[in-house]
Formats: structure tokens, C-alpha cells, sequence
């Protein structure tokens, strides 16, 4: 019975396949700045979960996860977490109203960590910074481990997000999405670690110049595009925030100069008080410094920022800020386009960020634990993705495609070896199968025509171009 052969792909094929069937998610919009604002993307795996109304019925949530939820106006929502008594942890809530939303200076997002006989361990508050500028809302609370802080105890502890303010024609719920990040304990406090904390700096240094390279910035910060020091441009639309990622490790500071220019416009004398606005936030997105200017379509505008530099001390600040720039890992830029330019700006509006990172990379605190693993640490491969300003998810696929070479190597590299094999095996079974040429003599011709025959009949004997003459022109040379 004649058995049917199945063609199988080799696996770099099927690798290649997987890598190229990529899906499309929301803010995949187009790239000269037509079409809808993209949504902000949470992250891959996020939890749905449903807070609780009072704090004895709050949902677990576990440290390193990501959640989202809902929230209203007016709304309080409760959690619970477990801590343990010597890590850190960092948790942040992003609201997230719809781009163009009719939003009030007054609306307010407030996260707030507490024990379970009320004592505040740590609370964040964010606000708009205008009315109608409808973005990502973020607040963050952390537990600070050290003397004389409150909350050092292992145990049960309630969280909780609540939004106040105007109840605006945005009065529906907004999505929230709930990450919480386990900064690791100290195994030794070193003693260099100081409770006073320096002052941020004001003054930028002095910026790239050069010929900037093209980047597309992500709608939040699971999707935030990778920033090295230099010159990089995109193009942002009216009620759009774009996000960026710096990886900024200890010692060390960022300075950042978004400059909006010039584009189409229906009227020349048109504008916006806080038309244009750029953020900074740490990895465990909390508010490190932010800024906003007024831009019409007809005159530019830019925006500088400039963070501390990056200190374990800094978490025992009372200014925000400082407290924020006290881990290392990814600094992430949000640029935003309030609503409003869309009443007089008929195109995309051209950004330049000039990126600097100033200061001598230090070495970390003695964690006890993989600082990185948790979000806290600069990498080597942190540092190509920012060069080549590549999102996460480009910078899977480009690994992904890395290994499909490689695979394909290796499978090709495989094939010619057994094919090569074959060839071998296929004349060793010619000779074998020809007769013994006479003692005599005799002709030639015969000998090297039942080889050919040989060859060409054997089952599988051989790749196709293995069928013919196998032992060179016959002896007589016909």
C-alpha cells in the first residue's frame, strides 16, 4: 500500500507565521493624524474585578497584578491587599475618561491606601489641568518602609479609589485600571541613604541638536514608545495623549523639551490657554513633574521638564515630586493635545522631544530581591528598546522574529545536511546494486546505465535532482 506524504512546514516557518499574524489593537490609528483618538490600551492579562461599597467586602488584589474597573461621579469603590513587612508597595489607578470628554477642573481621581483601624499609609490625588482636557488621570499611593512611618506591619490593608467633582455630560462611569508593583526590602540600608532629599533642579541642560528620528508614541503606558537621549518626532491630534518611556537609572536625571510647531490652521488668530501640556511620571507611574503652555495653530509652543535625580532617599520627601524619583526603571512621558485646538487646527500637530539624561549612573540600594523583575531596574535590553524607540510590544515581535531567523538557520542548515546524507546513502546503494564488471573487459556504457536506473527507481531514494547519472559520463564517453 502506497503511503500519502504529508508536507510539514519547517518550524522557522511556523514561528514566522505567528510572528507576522500580529493583531490589531486599539490606538493602532493612522499615522499622519487622521481618523479617531486611539483609546488607551490597558495591559495584556489585566483582571476584571468589581470594587466593593464598604471596606469590609473589598476585593484581594494581589501584589504584581494589573485590574481594571469602573468608577461614577461621587463613587467610592473598596479593595484589600496583604503586605508584608518589609517590601514596598506602589499603587496606582488611572481613570480613564473618553478622549474629548467634557471634563472639570474640579473632577478628581483619589486613591488612598489605610490599615484597618483607619490610619492613612499613603494617598494620592490627580485633577485635569483645565476644563474639557479629558486624558489619562493617574494618582498613586505607596507605604514607606522605614523609621518612624506609619502602616509597618504585615497584615491585611483596605484600598480604595474615589472620584469627585462636577457631574459634566462625562458623568458616566470611567474605566480605571489598577496596578499594584512590590518594590523589593532593603537587605542591608546602606548607609549612605539619606532622609533629606536634594532639591529638583529648574534649569535645563543643554539639549540634543540633531536631525530627529522618527517615533510614535503609545496611547498609555502599556504601550509607552522607548526614548533614548536625542531628537525624536511625532505628531499628536486634537483630545490625543501620546506616552513615552525613558529607562532612568540611579544617580541619574531626565530633561525633556516637547515643542509644538506650527501647522494648518482655519484661524490664524485662534488658540488655547492650556492647549498643549507634557507629564513626567516614575515607574510606578506617580507624578513626578508636569507642565502646560498655551499654543496657537500659527505660533509655536514648547513645554520643558526636568525630574530629580534618581535617589532611594528621596521617598522620605514631603514634595511629591522628589518623593516619586526614587526608584529606578522606566520615566514615562504623557504629551497631550487639549480638545479645544480641534476648533481651529485642521491637521496633526507636529512635536519635537529633545531628550536628555544628565549624571553618573550609580549602583542601587541592596535589595532583598530582583529589583528589575519588579519594575524597578534598568537593563541592557531597557536600553536598545529606548534606541530604537520601540514599544514593548514591537520589541516581542522583534525578538520573536530574532528566534525565527535563528530557527530558520538552524532548519535550513538541518535540510542541507539531510539532503546531503541522501545523496551519500543513494550512491552507496547504487553500488551495491550494480553487477561486477566481466574479468575481460566489457562495456563500460552498461555498468554506469545501471546505476542510473538505480537511482531514479529507489522509493524516497533521494532529492529529485539525485536521479540522474550518479557516477559521472559513461566510460565511452557517449
Amino acid at each position: 500500500m502506497r503511503r500519502s506524504r504529508t508536507r510539514r512546514a519547517a518550524p522557522g516557518a511556523v514561528l514566522l507565521a505567528a510572528a507576522l499574524c500580529v493583531p490589531v489593537f486599539p490606538g493602532a490609528a493612522a499615522a499622519d493624524g487622521s481618523g479617531d483618538v486611539p483609546a488607551y490600551r490597558t495591559a495584556d492579562g489585566a483582571e476584571a474585578v468589581h470594587g466593593a461599597t464598604n471596606s469590609a467586602d473589598g476585593r484581594r488584589l494581589a501584589s504584581g497584578g494589573t485590574y481594571t474597573d469602573e468608577v461614577g461621579p461621587g463613587e467610592r469603590k473598596y479593595y484589600t491587599v496583604e503586605l508584608d513587612s518589609s517590601s514596598q508597595p506602589r499603587i496606582s489607578a488611572v481613570a480613564l475618561p473618553e478622549a474629548g470628554a467634557d471634563v472639570s477642573y474640579s473632577d478628581s481621581l483619589t486613591l488612598t491606601l489605610e490599615s484597618t483601624d483607619g490610619t492613612t499609609c499613603g494617598e494620592g490625588t490627580a485633577r485635569f489641568s483645565a476644563d474639557g482636557a479629558a486624558w489619562p488621570l493617574v494618582a498613586w499611593a505607596a507605604r514607606v518602609v522605614g523609621p518612624d512611618q506609619d502602616c509597618q506591619e504585615a497584615g491585611v490593608y483596605n484600598l480604595s479609589v474615589a472620584r469627585s467633582g462636577e457631574k459634566t455630560d462625562s458623568g458616566g462611569d470611567w474605566p480605571v485600571e489598577l496596578r499594584l508593583m512590590r518594590e523589593p526590602g532593603l537587605a542591608s540600608r546602606p548607609a549612605e541613604v539619606s532622609r533629606e532629599a536634594e532639591d529638583a533642579p529648574t534649569a535645563l541642560p543643554k539639549m540634543p541638536t540633531e536631525k530627529p528620528r522618527r517615533i510614535r508614541g503609545g496611547t498609555g503606558f502599556n504601550d509607552a514608545a522607548g526614548m533614548a537621549s536625542g531628537v525624536w518626532r511625532d505628531r499628536i491630534r486634537p483630545g490625543e495623549t501620546r506616552f513615552y518611556r525613558v529607562p532612568l537609572d540611579w544617580g541619574r536625571s531626565l530633561a525633556v523639551r516637547t515643542e509644538f510647531a506650527t501647522t494648518d490652521t482655519t484661524d490664524t488668530s485662534g488658540y488655547t490657554s492650556q492647549g498643549v501640556r507634557t507629564e513626567v511620571y516614575s515607574p510606578a507611574r506617580a507624578f513626578v513633574a508636569g507642565d502646560s503652555a498655551l499654543y496657537g495653530a500659527d505660533d509655536p509652543a514648547a513645554v520643558p521638564l526636568r525630574t530629580p535625580r534618581v535617589t532611594y532617599g528621596s521617598r522620605y520627601s514631603y514634595q511629591d515630586g522628589l518623593a516619586a524619583a526614587s526608584v529606578a526603571g522606566w520615566y514615562y512621558v504623557a504629551v497631550h493635545a487639549h480638545r479645544d485646538l480641534g476648533d481651529f487646527v485642521t491637521d496633526a500637530v507636529p512635536v519635537t522631544l529633545r531628550v536628555r539624561l544628565s549624571g553618573k549612573a550609580t549602583g542601587g540600594p541592596d535589595y532583598d530581591g530582583d529589583p528589575a523583575a519588579a519594575g524597578f531596574g534598568v537593563t541592557g535590553e531597557d536600553r536598545e528598546q529606548a534606541d530604537r524607540g520601540q514599544t514593548p510590544q514591537a520589541a516581542r515581535r522583534s525578538e520573536l522574529l530574532t528566534v525565527v531567523g535563528w530557527s530558520g538557520i538552524g532548519a535550513g542548515a538541518g535540510l542541507v545536511a539531510v539532503l546531503a546524507l541522501w545523496a551519500v546513502l543513494a550512491r552507496r546503494r547504487a553500488a551495491r546494486a550494480a553487477p561486477a564488471a566481466p574479468a575481460g573487459g566489457g562495456s563500460g556504457a552498461g555498468y554506469a546505465q545501471q546505476s542510473t536506473q538505480t537511482a531514479s527507481s529507489a522509493p524516497y531514494g533521494g532529492p529529485p535532482y539525485a536521479s540522474g547519472p550518479l557516477h559521472g559520463p559513461p566510460a565511452n564517453g557517449s
